[in-house]
């Protein structure tokens, strides 16, 4: 006996039930039928902003579990926040102000409990690489600085859009194995760029291939400096010390997250009394005190760069993105939870859109500062 054919449904029927199941398939309005008008508007703020649902249930234990974190994630945050500045080509008080912003914006409107939200070494890279090309960062800062905060706009203007389109398909096209190799390069061009520190070199080279650096590093074997090669070696491998005792003794995970601020207090204190800067060892210098200053005023809107913003922060905002997804929905398996894939890109977007109006540049979810959240147990995603 056959099984009748089901008739055809008309066109237009057949669309709204296809773009229905795209952008809709878990059809987020269910919860909004037969309620009061009043209950609608509070399930709206909640839906939106996903920290009025849960911080009426927020218990002084989960306070106590969140200020450990945070305060591990500051120690990690400090050294990150200055040395990923440096790779975008921006001064160190922004990778600073990118880490105090950011996550109070993703702690109000993010998903996920164990994603802690930072600068990132692929974002800096990017930035570095694409308005570089236009500006020089050295002879023209200021209009650096002004085109990198812009491209922070668009990247979270295009992230948000994501979110609010419910286009979140978009960022599950990227393959793993593409992602995989597009951070296994950034990691080899962020060890060929910190040869320059190591050795002291004054000059070197802009480019990021491995040819180029090796060239510029074995051209000017005059300017090697055997303090800072003594200084850089000795801190590498104590932070390598202090990461394979934490991974053999996973209940002092805080040792290898303290490692790196404690290798800045440390070197900071053998600076001061050695008066190494005399001695060829580059310091940061003088950092502002103070919160955030607005940078509304320095969007550059109507830039001829305008264009290279455009396309640097969509880029940006892409690669920053499925970064940022893919750490929140790996950590968040372990715990057995779900992470709302378009409320996080909504997130991500108006945390950047925020950011860049008060001085910082492109964040997201980096794997390790979120490794050492999950390691501490922090609690509702309140990780500031």
């Amino acid at each position: 006996m056959g099984v009748a054919i089901p008739p055809s449904k008309p066109f237009l029927k057949s669309l709204k039930s296809g773009l229905k199941e795209t952008f809709f398939p878990d059809d987020p309005f269910r919860q909004f039928k037969n309620q009061r008008p009043s209950r609608k508007i509070l399930l709206g703020l909640q839906y939106f902003v996903p920290i009025l649902e849960w911080a009426p249930r927020y218990t002084f234990e989960f306070f106590k579990a969140d200020l450990i974190s945070g305060i591990t994630i500051a120690s990690l945050a400090v050294p990150q926040g200055i040395s990923y500045a440096n790779l975008a080509n921006l001064p160190p008080i922004i990778g600073l102000y990118s880490s105090f912003v950011p996550p109070l914006i993703y702690a109000m409107l993010g998903t996920s409990r164990d994603l802690a939200v930072g600068t990132v070494a692929v974002a800096s890279l990017l930035i570095a690489s694409m308005i570089g090309k236009e500006v020089n960062p050295k002879e023209n800062a200021k209009l650096y600085f002004q085109l990198a905060i812009t491209a922070t706009f668009f990247a979270g203007a295009f992230q948000a859009a994501l979110g609010m389109l419910r286009l979140g398909f978009i960022v599950e096209l990227l393959s793993h194995a593409t992602i995989v190799g597009f951070m296994g390069g950034a990691a080899t061009v962020v060890c060929l760029q910190q040869l320059k520190g190591i050795l002291g070199l004054v000059r070197f080279t802009h480019a990021t291939d491995l040819v180029s650096v090796m060239r510029s590093v074995f051209t000017q074997t005059h300017q090697w400096r055997w303090e800072t090669g003594v200084l850089g070696c000795c801190f590498i491998s104590f932070l390598l010390l202090t990461r394979y005792f934490s991974k053999k003794k996973p209940e002092f995970f805080w040792v290898n997250a303290m490692a790196p601020l404690t290798s800045v207090i440390l070197g900071s204190i053998l600076v001061y009394l050695s008066h190494a800067e005399k001695h060829g060892v580059e310091v940061i210098g003088h950092l502002k005190k103070g919160l955030n200053p607005l940078s509304l005023s320095d969007l550059a809107f109507g830039s001829p760069y305008l264009m290279t913003t455009i396309k640097t922060g969509v880029i940006t905002g892409i690669i920053a993105l499925a970064e940022g997804i893919a750490v929140g929905r790996s950590f968040a398996m372990f715990k057995n939870y779900q992470t709302d894939g378009n409320k996080e890109m909504i997130a991500f977007g108006m945390m950047n859109m925020v950011g860049s109006c008060t001085s910082c540049y492109v964040t997201t979810g980096p794997f390790s500062r979120s490794a050492v959240n999950f390691n501490a147990d922090a609690r509702p995603p309140c990780r500031i």
